[in-house]
């Protein structure tokens, strides 16, 4: 019997609505194999819907208007729902993810955050003046919200990532248009109701559920969605990006990363040993953020590597419903195969296989153990490859100048790790690494108050902060001549 009765309905103008063709899907625990919930099958047509909702909600409806108060007091009214349905939502998020129920706990906190702080962004939200451009002339330069944006979302953090997106830009006065993964849609529909309850107006926040083809396609290239918000691997990135750039749309994307993490001789290294084993397991290495390259200086590189190996054997792998689980289930067979094909690449290219790298065999559910790679060069595609999962590589380095090397070959640029106690060298390297992200001597710590985002293959724009609004606004020039108009053309 599935975890959630009942067809789960699509979102579109204030209203729960099936789909025009009326197809359903499962989504299936990772963990237990049993069936989670049943939901509509959304088409072209269902995404033209839910954009002329979005539309006249924009266009027509008091939204974009609305005072910054009014905003504010709604979205920090979202935060406190969530919070106060967190049992449920963890629970549905571990049951469609397959991560431990404590992290669900956590990302549900963070999310609560991401809205508090959003909410406050719709009185801040603001532009310019400039009074220094003669005595008879005076321009403002005003931010306005950018209108209808088609958002795209994966099914590794479901409820975290729609968070980081959705809270921001309705702070600007924008609408939205919403596919969440087909693995995972259940909490973000989930959030479509407390939307709904706590006020948001019908048509500002439209929820279609589906698969990438049509559902994403549609999205991407409808004429009347003004900007697109996905995160995802770089490969889907780029059709995404090609699809909307047909019709000029603003596009902004959270991509994959291959993130080192860079452990210098003279660090606190019991610190440094919990941050790595925790940067490159967490949410089963399913994360754009994980730390799957180990850059560790070849003074310490065989001590260091030898108690990661005897602190990953502790963690406790399996049914993330248990409190005591630290990594819970890979999200499909297709990428549970993925993972190890990668694995078995690396000791055909040479890796040494130090811990793990093999699928764990369990009555049900798919799992796969904590593995270390040592000898691994840097053009190994172990050491080049976004692997996602829970593989760690790792690669020696002598000098700064080569760990910035090391760090800086390859095609993402999302985040870094810096272990150090020399400020001059933790800033040397903070400066030279092409990442979004720098944590010195800490790792994957977020705060809604900080930017987030990447460089080359990891994305484009920025994510949280006051910069984000920068996403969902246009900036508009008004220029004002002040007292008698004298033409002098003619």
């Amino acid at each position: 019997m599935p975890y959630t009765t009942g067809v789960q309905r699509m979102w579109i103008g204030g209203r729960q609505i099936g789909a025009q063709d009326a197809k359903c899907f499962t989504t299936v625990s990772p963990a237990h194999d049993s069936p989670v919930a049943t939901y509509v099958r959304g088409q072209a047509a269902d995404v033209d819907a839910a954009v002329a909702a979005a539309r006249a909600a924009f266009d027509q409806g008091d939204w974009a208007m609305l005072p910054g108060r009014r905003r504010a007091r709604l979205l920090h009214d979202v935060a406190q729902r969530i919070r106060a349905d967190k049992a449920s939502l963890a629970r549905l998020e571990v049951m469609e993810s397959g991560k431990p129920i404590t992290q669900a706990y956590g990302e549900i906190a963070a999310a609560v955050d991401l809205w508090e702080y959003a909410s406050t962004l719709c009185r801040h939200t603001r532009g310019d003046t400039y009074n220094t451009l003669g005595r008879d002339k005076l321009g403002m330069v005003l931010r306005e919200p950018t209108g209808v944006v088609g958002m795209i979302t994966p099914w590794n953090f479901p409820l975290l990532v729609i968070s980081q997106k959705l809270p921001f830009a309705l702070a600007a006065g924008c609408t939205a248009v919403i596919k969440p993964s087909e693995l995972t849609p259940g909490t973000t529909l989930a959030l479509s109701t407390i939307l709904h309850e706590a006020g948001v107006p019908p048509g500002v926040v439209n929820v279609v559920t589906g698969f990438g083809t049509p559902v994403g396609q549609a999205i991407a290239e409808h004429a009347d969605v003004d900007a697109l918000s996905f995160t995802g691997s770089t490969r889907v990135g780029r059709i995404v990006a090609a699809r909307a750039g047909a019709n000029l749309k603003r596009v902004s994307l959270e991509l994959g990363g291959k993130n080192p993490h860079i452990v210098f001789a003279d660090a606190d290294l019991d610190a440094a040993l919990d941050a790595v084993v925790f940067g490159v397991y967490f949410n089963m290495g399913e994360c754009c953020n994980s730390g799957s390259r180990l850059l560790v200086q070849r003074s310490i590189a065989d001590t260091f590597t030898e108690q990661i190996v005897a602190l990953a054997r502790t963690i406790r792998i399996g049914d993330p419903l248990e409190t005591s689980t630290k990594v819970g289930a890979i999200i499909s067979q297709a990428h549970l195969d993925k993972i190890e094909r990668y694995v078995a690449s690396g000791l055909k290219d040479g890796a040494n296989l130090l811990l793990g790298g093999q699928p764990i065999s369990t009555a049900s559910g798919r799992f796969f153990e904590a593995t270390v790679l040592g000898d691994v060069a840097p053009d190994m595609a172990v050491a080049r490859d976004e692997i996602f999962g829970p593989v760690l590589s790792v690669i020696p380095f002598d000098t700064v100048d080569e760990a910035v090397q090391l760090a800086n070959d390859t095609l993402y640029g999302l985040s870094a790790g810096v272990w150090t106690r020399d400020v001059g060298t933790a800033f040397e390297v903070s400066r030279a690494v092409r990442a979004g992200t720098i944590w010195i001597n800490c790792f994957m710590d977020g705060y809604p108050e900080l930017p987030f985002g990447g460089y080359r293959d990891s994305g484009l724009g920025r994510e949280l902060g006051r910069f984000s609004v920068d996403e969902f606004t246009e900036l508009k020039t008004v220029q004002l001549h002040l007292g008698p108009t004298r033409s002098s053309w003619l």
